[in-house]
């Protein structure tokens, strides 16, 4: 392979460093990113020489059932929203309130593939205002269900932005990845930590019931423009990671490849202040092994959970629940760093 041109590197590190630190540091491009992420992607493809029809067919393309399915299942929720509360208090009264919470985030865990990572943390946060524990119980309860969406959505494509990224970069060969891809090949790894996140949220759940002014409560309730608007963004989201992972591919192929498993398992820690489909599509690649995949995604996946701004869910529950930074970190840092350190000894000896 040959090196690469020094003003294409140059031009692509420049790229790669204000698509990591911007976002992060500064607010106006945090509250239009996906406009900066099309900006960064038009401009990585464009220093990179890669412009070619299948890559705009393709970016055009990919964000559709995503965005679809966020769009359908919004709709779907706003309409049975109402019946919930029923639904909640017959299901708490049937199996006891820590069982329901088990089955709840269950269910949010592994249906977010089906349902997507933003309607299942909507629900979420429906629920959570519907329970009324202490506040402290429902902010534990909020980030292990957020680490169970974060890792259960990552089994189809529909889920979240990042298996829709992995998806769409591995599709071709070797790999030929298809709809159940991720399902097959990480639902080893993904299901046990829904799991496991369902138990310890059920562990938090409190009995007693208070005030609305001692739990959290959701900030407001969404309209038909809202939805509409949020799928529109999910689509644009994905366009703009679709071209910035096209453009990056000379430099991931020659440089994030070499990186070994478990050291890439690592890096991706930074997935904790950065959002994690944006890190898959700056550094997947169809070259890479499944083993490389593996510990790539999953160290994408586990530490998107530990600060808010790593993760939809994390984002989304946050804000309806007005969840702060420094209560979050407090519960998700201590947790997933254990589930990070269990999950790579695990992989080590698996995969290694």
């Amino acid at each position: 392979m040959e090196p690469l041109n020094l003003s294409i590197l140059i031009g692509l590190a420049i790229v790669v460093t204000l698509t990591l630190i911007l976002p992060f540091s500064v607010k106006k491009v945090e509250e239009e990113l996906e406009i900066f992420l099309f900006i960064m992607g038009v401009s990585a493809v464009t220093i990179s020489g890669l412009w070619s029809g299948h890559l705009v067919k393709e970016a055009l393309h990919e964000p559709i059932m995503i965005s679809l399915a966020v769009l359908i299942i919004g709709f779907v929720f706003k309409n049975i929203r109402k019946y919930l509360k029923g639904w909640l208090n017959w299901l708490i009264a049937k199996v006891g309130i820590k069982p329901a919470i088990f089955f709840i985030v269950m269910f949010l865990g592994l249906g977010s593939s089906i349902i997507t990572a933003i309607i299942a943390a909507l629900v979420l946060a429906e629920i959570i205002s519907i329970l009324r524990f202490e506040k402290k119980e429902e902010i534990k309860i909020v980030v292990y269900a957020c680490f169970a969406i974060g890792l259960g959505a990552a089994l189809t494509p529909i889920g979240e932005p990042l298996s829709t990224i992995a998806i769409a970069k591995l599709k071709g060969e070797p790999h030929n990845a298809g709809f159940f891809f991720l399902f097959e090949h990480l639902g080893i790894w993904i299901i046990p930590g829904v799991i496991v996140s369902s138990i310890m949220a059920t562990l938090s759940a409190g009995g007693r019931i208070v005030k609305e002014t001692e739990s959290l409560v959701e900030d407001a309730i969404e309209t038909n423009s809202t939805i509409v608007f949020r799928a529109f963004k999910i689509y644009a989201f994905v366009m703009a990671l679709i071209f910035l992972g096209a453009g990056l591919s000379p430099v991931t192929e020659r440089y994030i490849t070499k990186i070994p498993d478990h050291i890439l398992y690592w890096v991706n820690s930074i997935s904790a202040i950065l959002d994690n489909a944006t890190l898959a599509a700056a550094e997947i690649v169809p070259s890479m092994g499944l083993s490389q995949i593996t510990f790539l995604l999953m160290g994408l996946l586990l530490a998107g959970g530990l600060l808010i701004p790593g993760n939809i869910p994390n984002i989304v529950s946050a804000s309806k629940l007005n969840i702060k930074s420094g209560q979050w970190a407090k519960v998700a840092l201590p947790y997933g760093l254990v589930l990070m350190v269990v999950y790579f000894i695990l992989m080590m000896l698996t995969l290694g």
